[in-house]
């Protein structure tokens, strides 16, 4: 059933487009692309609010992500969304903060525009800057994330859509969901839908696909702690929200996933890279049921250098013993008679040898919300578009 509020953008557009056709003798014009910004972890990018004050160190180890699946309209893919929740869905150091909360507080404090701009563009009051910073947890990207940027332009807070790269330090709020680019100082909120016209600016990265970029989806309820992968030993961190890692500690209990399986999507039973958009063939994790190990093939019976001399049948009711199979049969079958011999079963195909160091997208996602196999479903009613 059609959403009231997909009706009311519908509205819009011709309340939008209408004048400009008008304007033009009644032809229409198409729509302009709309951009995304790609934003690598390291660089300040374009019109930033602050110096960076991302902490340098080791970047975290980058997970397999499944592709998200194409979208119905045939307009691209519909984004794929991870609960701010989710264990390892962030990454960390042990005891070591990934920004320096109190040097981006500092920052913004001296400039009054930038302060004010920031404000507006993160959706707090100017006087609360520094609480609201304080309360944010220092947290390394895992994927490539879709955000809502800022840049100052002007004296204001100018909104971008967004991709972040994977290892990008950034501080997220009691939900999980991010809100601060430590590189730049960059207010950030939840990406909006964009168009099927759209065009990437700023450099791409290696291995960057717009199929496997993610959109955190703020949790249900606030988190206490955050489960973080260690970027030294790949094993698990609890960081309380709202602390720079002062408090940091070992679960008392291990999430019930593999960090390495935190972004596999257990809604696909193909290979992630069976149908890989970018061209690479998708690299086999090993046989299907379908391609089970062929069995050597039979031996071929050689064949007689005379023909054999017919046997004459012996009577119905007296068989003789010749009619029982005999030890001294040929290996292979003889012409025209079927072959008595059951064959060899084909050797078994087992799952957990084909998944190895190629695993697709047999894991599972965890946490109090995990990760949709459904695209999650904007409030205005339309799809996110890559």
């Amino acid at each position: 059933m059609r959403s009231p509020m997909r009706g009311l953008y519908a509205a819009v557009a011709v309340l939008c487009v209408g004048p400009l056709a008008a304007g033009c003798g009644g032809e229409s014009k198409a729509a302009e692309p709309e951009e995304i910004l790609l934003q690598s972890s390291a660089a300040t990018g374009p019109e930033p609010f602050t110096a960076s004050t991302a902490s340098p160190g080791r970047p975290p180890a980058l997970p397999r992500v499944a592709s998200a699946p194409k979208s119905p309209s045939g307009g691209g893919v519909t984004l794929r969304t991870m609960s701010g929740s989710a264990p390892g869905l962030y990454a960390g150091t042990q005891e070591v903060a990934a920004c320096d909360v109190a040097a981006q507080a500092g920052l913004l404090v001296t400039d009054k525009d930038k302060a004010r701009a920031f404000a507006e563009g993160a959706g707090v009051e100017p006087s609360g800057i520094g609480a609201f910073l304080r309360g944010l947890t220092p947290v390394l990207l895992r994927t490539d994330v879709r955000v809502t940027g800022h840049g100052f332009h002007d004296g204001s807070a100018v909104a971008r859509q967004s991709v972040l790269q994977a290892g990008t330090a950034i501080l997220v709020d009691q939900y999980g969901a991010p809100r601060v680019r430590c590189a730049s100082g960059t207010p950030l909120k939840k990406p909006v839908p964009v168009g099927a016209r759209m065009v990437t600016t700023g450099t791409a990265w290696p291995g960057y696909r717009a199929d496997r970029t993610l959109v955190v989806k703020p949790a249900a309820q606030p988190v206490n702690n955050l489960l973080l992968v260690s970027v030294v030993d790949n094993g698990w961190i609890e960081r309380p929200s709202g602390t720079t890692g002062e408090d940091d500690a070992r679960p008392a209990a291990i999430p019930p996933v593999d960090p390495d399986e935190v972004f596999a999507d257990p809604g696909r039973d193909e290979p992630d890279d069976a149908a890989d958009p970018a061209g690479a063939e998708g690299a086999s994790s090993g046989p299907r049921p379908s391609e089970a190990a062929p069995q050597p093939p039979a031996e071929p019976a050689a064949p007689p250098a005379e023909p054999a001399p017919p046997v004459e049948p012996a009577p119905p009711a007296e068989p003789g013993p010749s009619a029982a199979p005999q030890p001294d049969l040929p290996p292979g079958p003889l012409p025209g008679v079927p072959d008595q011999v059951e064959p060899e079963p084909a050797d078994p195909w087992l799952p957990d040898d084909a998944v190895g160091a190629h695993d697709t997208d047999g894991g599972t996602g965890v946490g109090s919300d995990p990760v949709a196999t459904v695209p999650e479903e904007p409030a205005e009613g339309d799809a996110f578009r890559r």
